[in-house]
């Protein structure tokens, strides 16, 4: 190959490095020759989604020849009357993923700053620099959100900031009142992303905020959902943000055409209407996370207190070894060297059982 094409890209790009997703269970079968193995490396839900997505997402399969619906008028109208959004503050998203880059697209501009906390999903760093932003990492306190120093790192070139509550990989969350100081020391000029990825698994108790109870107080918040976790449908890639109309209007100019498939709107919109589906998996992940906090304390080992469905293990030594040896008897779980936290592995909460071939296969692995 005689033209270097990584010099003709944009430098930010081609120095980047890509989101590598947790180890499929395929790859490791055919690495291994296992095929008894048990995935707990992507914090979906162990239980899949409910039979009536399954249902909707399985009817509209007859229909393939057919573009999807690229207004989404159905699930944004199970969305109004989920949580009370009007269509025109709604944007859907090839999950929400999607919807953090957009949110960069729309408004930063070459040389502007994107603020994000040390510890957050990688993401984060990647839609920055894909716009060719100066990324701007503030050191996390106790692995958790430095909402303070965050807003102090605001300068006048800072054009946007991400934050996640619950966070990944850590599971560390912030308040209502921590939020609602932060966002009233922003300036307005500032686009703040509210990723609240697993917010359906939160304590009601904790008092974490409701980022959609904010929207109308915060004319410059954007906050970004996903069908992927609670709703058991990563697969179908789907979620939304909520936001003032103005910025719902831009995101939405540069949205994909159809960038949401027929199946996801189906099964999304199916999903949001199965109540008694959505408090199973909500018990089963309370039990679960349980579970695995007990198992890890019997072990003498350390987590980070998590809202979300997941836990973060602190084993106080190179975790690569523990999780190559885990892989060996079949349990993916996600080391999380790619975050600077090479002695810490991230645990997703599964069946009672998946949790307990886990906790068996790490003290195996710990014996080692």
């Amino acid at each position: 190959m005689s033209i270097d094409f990584y010099a003709l890209a944009v430098p930010s790009i081609a120095t980047l490095s890509p989101y590598r997703p947790g180890k499929p269970a395929g790859e490791l079968e055919r690495e291994l020759g296992l095929t008894d193995i048990v995935s707990l490396a992507s914090n979906e839900n162990p239980l899949g989604p409910s039979p009536r997505a399954r249902a909707a997402a399985t009817a509209a399969l007859s229909r393939l020849e057919r573009y999807p619906d690229g207004a989404g008028f159905e699930l944004k109208a199970a969305l109004h009357k989920a949580y009370g959004i009007s269509s025109d503050r709604l944007t859907l998203g090839n999950g929400s993923n999607e919807l953090l880059n957009l949110a960069a697209r729309a408004f930063v501009r070459p040389g502007d700053e994107v603020v994000y906390s040390q510890y957050a999903f990688v993401a984060y760093a990647i839609a920055a620099k894909a716009c060719q932003a100066v990324a701007v990492e503030v050191p996390a306190r106790d692995y958790a959100h430095d909402l303070q120093a965050m807003a102090e790192a605001v300068s006048e070139r800072t054009r946007l900031i991400y934050l996640a509550n619950p966070n990944n990989p850590t599971g560390t969350s912030f308040s209502d009142v921590e939020l609602r100081v932060f966002l009233d020391a922003v300036p307005e000029r500032v686009i703040v992303v509210l990723d609240e990825a697993y917010t359906e698994f939160v304590d009601p108790e904790a008092g974490l905020p409701n980022g959609l109870d904010l929207v109308d107080d915060y004319p410059n918040l954007i906050v970004t959902r996903t069908f992927s976790k609670a709703f058991g449908l990563a697969g179908m890639r789907v979620g939304f943000a909520v936001a003032n109309v103005q910025i719902s209007d831009l995101m939405n100019r540069i949205r994909e055409p159809f960038n949401v498939n027929a199946a996801a709107l189906a099964a999304a919109t199916a999903a949001l209407e199965d109540h008694e589906y959505l408090q199973q998996t909500l018990e089963t992940n309370r039990r679960g996370r349980q579970q695995l906090a007990e198992g890890l304390e019997r072990l003498g080992l350390a987590f980070l207190a998590s809202q979300g469905n997941f836990l973060t293990l602190d084993l106080q030594r190179d975790a690569q070894p523990v999780f190559e040896a885990l892989l060996r008897q079949g349990v993916i779980v996600r080391p999380l060297q790619p975050y600077a936290m090479p002695r810490h592995l991230r645990v997703t909460v599964g069946t009672e059982q998946e949790n307990r071939r886990f906790l068996d296969a790490l003290a195996r692995a710990l014996a080692c």
